[in-house]
């Protein structure tokens, strides 16, 4: 883990893990950015680093001046982005959904996806005073954060309620105050459909007494064109803490779905395992495989495992060469060599579904002698697990 900070402000990100792509993550009202930590200690995407920061006047950087407004917030989480210099899905909680959705349209060349975390619409709540009076007043009170917080979770631990409190009254009442008013009147951008058009998640606590399914699904999914949105069971306003796993278990779904060397690697990782098992960790139940080796389409999980398993068996050497996306399918170009010599150069396609498993299998191999032989002996070690005709012959 290293920390870095933006040219000379006070803004500092750390980084967690090394990839070609980022997550980013933006706490919420009254956090900071180790309220991420069990989270990504859980997360087994490979290939991705993991960013946080604290957002003015949170955190380590509770003596900075405001303004404290969704635009100060955004602008500097864009820096952050921006200063990566990869790719990144942005995830954001509560008052950082806000901050992240705006970070992901200004940076959309950039973002390949949005996960909101019981988030508070961009268009902000609109409650009346004498509620947001009860917020507004909780700066340097951890009796009454307590109180909140409690009302506000299901299944929070009490060490990290003790560490939320602490991290919280360190925040200045007139951060707070204006903090509050941020994510109650919101920004004007969130009166209209979403600038950002990518790939959205949100995930809501099921016992979330602030973030209801009805807030959720009026005031923040019809804003996106189609988001996923799941439901977390025994967690309330901070799903992310009291239910680290199942989080990072969504989280992982999304990332297989959106990040391109992810959506290749369960592939390539189980050529280079040979085993059926790994090959059925990438695939959905219902997959199929079309191949020039074969002479009709295999249907079915079970069926297609051990055809890949026992081709995989055969190549003496298999290399990747170019990968690429572009929507829910991955191509990738391989060489390869088998039976002691022979080059074999083919091209596969990979179709996903929305959970990022594998429906659909083509392999082309060339050339044709290549194609009859691989084919033959491929039907040979399958012998009783598949009929002969679904091989050529010679």
């Amino acid at each position: 883990m290293r920390t870095e900070r933006i040219g000379t402000s006070d803004v500092r990100f750390r980084r967690q893990g090394e990839g070609d792509f980022a997550v980013v993550f933006v706490h919420g009202f009254l956090d900071d950015q180790y309220v991420w930590d069990s989270l990504i200690g859980e997360l087994t995407t490979p290939g991705v680093e993991c960013v946080t920061l604290d957002l003015a006047g949170s955190g380590d950087r509770t003596q900075a001046s405001g303004p404290f407004t969704y635009d100060r917030f955004a602008d500097e989480v864009g820096a952050v982005a921006e200063a990566l210099g990869k790719p990144f899905v942005i995830v954001g909680q509560s008052m950082g959904s806000a901050v992240a959705e705006l970070v992901a349209a200004q940076h959309s060349d950039r973002a390949l996806g949005l996960v909101l975390v019981t988030p508070i619409p961009l268009a902000g709540t609109r409650q009346p005073d004498e509620l947001m009076d009860t917020f507004r007043s909780l700066g340097g009170d951890g009796d009454a954060q307590r109180a909140v917080r409690t009302q506000l979770s299901a299944a929070l631990a009490e060490a990290e309620l003790d560490r939320l409190v602490v991290s919280g009254t360190r925040i200045r009442p007139e951060t707070v105050r204006e903090a509050a008013d941020c994510w109650n009147n919101g920004h004007p951008a969130g009166e209209r459909p979403s600038r950002y058009t990518g790939p959205v998640l949100i995930v809501r606590g099921e016992d979330d007494g602030f973030v209801t399914a009805e807030l959720v699904a009026q005031g923040v999914a019809p804003r996106f064109a189609a988001p996923q949105t799941v439901t977390v069971g025994q967690a309330g306003h901070w799903a992310h803490l009291e239910q680290p796993a199942t989080v990072a278990g969504h989280l992982d779904r999304f990332l297989a779905g959106v990040l391109p060397a992810v959506r290749a690697s369960d592939w390539t990782n189980a050529f280079e395992k040979k085993s059926a098992n790994a090959f059925s960790e990438a695939f959905a139940a219902d997959v199929t495989l079309e191949a020039s080796i074969l002479t009709r389409t295999v249907e079915g999980r079970d069926q297609v495992k051990n055809v890949m398993a026992a081709a995989s068996t055969i190549y003496d050497s298999l290399v990747f060469t170019q990968k690429t996306v572009n929507g829910k399918r991955s191509y990738l170009e391989w060489h390869a060599t088998a039976f002691g010599g022979t080059q074999i150069d083919g091209v596969t396609i990979l179709t996903r579904d929305a959970d990022g498993q594998i429906v659909r299998a083509a392999i082309h191999h060339r050339p044709l002698s290549a194609v009859h032989r691989f084919s033959a002996e491929l039907g040979r070690r399958l012998a009783g697990v598949l009929d002969a005709e679904y091989f050529h012959q010679g």
